[in-house]
């Protein structure tokens, strides 16, 4: 019997899951960056279990010469949104890279399984670079909003732990609470605005704070520390009161009084050359 080198068969698919992965992650890094809202919240990746692998083998009738064309899904990415309307912006996103192929689609957002299961699917090629020379690859990815994935995650390991033989009772229960998470998505949508206001005005107010503290961190070497610390104590007041108008306003002084410490500084250096 020839003996299965699952390592040397695996390891390309495990280097394009970690490029994969940080290639979506830094997206949404992007997106933050430049004060745009991310379709993406939330991306992870897995390569498929040697025993996922047998089990499918099995079910599926593939050799092992077969697995990587007939096995879509040995690498996988699940992309996790907000809101369903972020699904198909993602996709197009994925459509329009140029370092990879997208090869089919399935989507189950629309058109929901009879299970209650549902999710968007591209599968793709992509080229990794090993040791031995460029492999392409192919690799799934699923899209999906948080309720969705909460659904998968909890009917996944139910398939798992009846051996894909869920008793009718329980999957009567998972077809209600798809039903649920369906509800749940279009409500989320209905106040998606709303949603999105709040998540700016967080994260605004994060970056003012992140901003004001390194302000008074950099004048602590050019500035008398009493006066820093009065600065300090203001800004904590601000802060308190909980008025982002109110945080703007004390971040722009201090970019003003900053700057008038940074002059005199530059000018000092210059008189003593």
């Amino acid at each position: 019997m020839e003996i299965r080198l699952w390592r040397d068969l695996l390891d390309p698919y495990d280097l394009a899951v970690r490029e994969l992965t940080v290639k979506f992650s830094h997206l949404r890094y992007e997106h933050h960056a430049r004060g745009i809202y991310s379709p993406i919240e939330e991306v992870t990746g897995r390569v498929k279990s040697v025993s996922s692998i047998l089990d499918k083998m099995q079910k599926k009738n593939i050799d092992f010469d077969e697995i990587e064309q007939r096995m879509e899904d040995i690498a996988g990415i699940r992309i996790i949104c907000q809101f369903v309307e972020d699904i198909p912006k993602v996709a197009d996103i994925i459509r329009n890279r140029t370092d990879m192929q997208v090869i089919q689609e399935k989507d189950y957002v629309e058109n929901m399984k009879s299970s209650g299961y549902r999710s968007f699917h591209m599968i793709i090629r992509y080229q990794v670079q090993t040791a031995a020379g460029p492999k392409t690859i192919q690799a799934e990815i699923q899209i999906r909003t948080m309720g969705m994935n909460f659904w998968s995650t909890i009917e996944h390991s139910l398939q798992y732990k009846y051996k894909h033989n869920i008793p009718q009772h329980l999957k009567e229960k998972l077809l209600r609470s798809a039903d649920s998470i369906v509800t749940l998505d279009n409500e989320m949508s209905r106040v998606r605005d709303e949603i999105m206001d709040a998540q700016n005005s967080m994260r605004l107010q994060a970056n003012l704070v992140a901003e004001i503290l390194q302000n008074i961190q950099n004048l602590y070497s050019l500035a008398n520390q009493r006066e820093i610390a009065k600065i300090q104590d203001e800004f904590y007041e601000v802060y308190r009161e909980g008025d982002l108008e109110k945080l703007e306003r004390f971040h722009k002084q201090l970019d003003i009084i900053s700057e008038g410490y940074r002059a005199q500084s530059i000018s000092f250096d210059e008189e003593h050359i």
